[in-house]
């Protein structure tokens, strides 16, 4: 850990109290989760020393610690994205903080685009792999003590969980791999027809740095995307946020019962 990292979890640490076993990553229009959790308290973002702090409309910035299912949490309200201009260890600083607060398991959600034409939007996926178009790793600099393959990034206890509870409360889901790029802008036909033909169902420019990091500091990752747009090139319509935001808003009831049920699990 750098002399940043330490001062932020000192900070933290003498606020909380507590281990917190679950950190969870709310994304883009997926913040109805908050109401369930106990709060105990929330620290914004920029109060944290050395903390980067969101610059994206909609998106709020604080870390919030409480209980939901019966189980102690943390949640970031609010990530941060490689095209707000921070490099990936910026990205990624709060998972290593997350990991002095005790958690063991990181659940991740966000917003995307449909690439695979049997997906839909509103529909939920997880992601069962990644392939990073960010040409870039917050892995550099770390120690590297072997070079063996990585295992899985997400875990695959924690998907069979997740299958097993969405079919236990009727609710569709999909599973595949998620892309992400650098954004912010998105994607043309042409790039939309080349993610797909390297094998990404779904497009975002999010969750891939902070998973890499987690799982580097060996955390148990679940990811799971809302579909809120549709990147099909021969049928492309101009996507804007406030659509976006309205078919997350859609699917969150889903992605919200499935979480609850997923940390009363755990």
């Amino acid at each position: 850990m750098t002399p940043h990292h330490t001062l932020a979890k000192e900070f933290l640490k003498a606020k909380t109290g507590h281990n917190y076993p679950i950190g969870i990553i709310l994304g883009t229009g997926l913040g109805g989760l908050v109401k369930y959790i106990d709060i105990d308290f929330s620290i914004e973002y920029s109060d944290i020393p050395h903390f980067p702090v969101s610059t994206v409309e909609f998106h709020s910035g604080k870390l919030i610690f409480g209980t939901l299912s019966g189980k102690r949490i943390v949640a970031m309200q609010g990530r941060f994205h490689y095209y707000e201009g921070y490099n990936h260890h910026r990205v990624t600083f709060p998972v290593h903080i997350l990991k002095e607060l005790g958690i063991k398991y990181l659940l991740v959600s966000n917003a995307c685009g449909a690439l695979n034409h049997q997906f839909k939007k509103t529909e939920l996926m997880i992601i069962s792999s990644h392939i990073n178009l960010h040409f870039d790793t917050p892995l550099i600099g770390f120690k590297i003590v072997n070079h063996k393959a990585p295992a899985q990034f997400y875990s695959k206890e924690l998907i069979k969980l997740a299958e097993d509870i969405a079919i236990e409360n009727d609710i569709d889901i999909r599973k595949g791999v998620y892309a992400s790029v650098q954004g912010p802008n998105l994607e043309t036909r042409a790039e939309y027809r080349m993610i797909k033909k390297i094998g990404g169902d779904v497009v975002g420019m999010s969750t891939i740095p902070e998973v890499i990091v987690a799982h580097k500091l060996g955390i148990k990752c679940l990811g799971i995307s809302i579909v809120t747009d549709e990147g099909f090139p021969d049928t492309l319509e101009v996507a804007n946020i406030q659509d976006i935001i309205k078919a997350a808003s859609v699917a969150e009831p889903n992605l919200t019962l499935l979480t609850q049920k997923l940390v009363e699990k755990l």
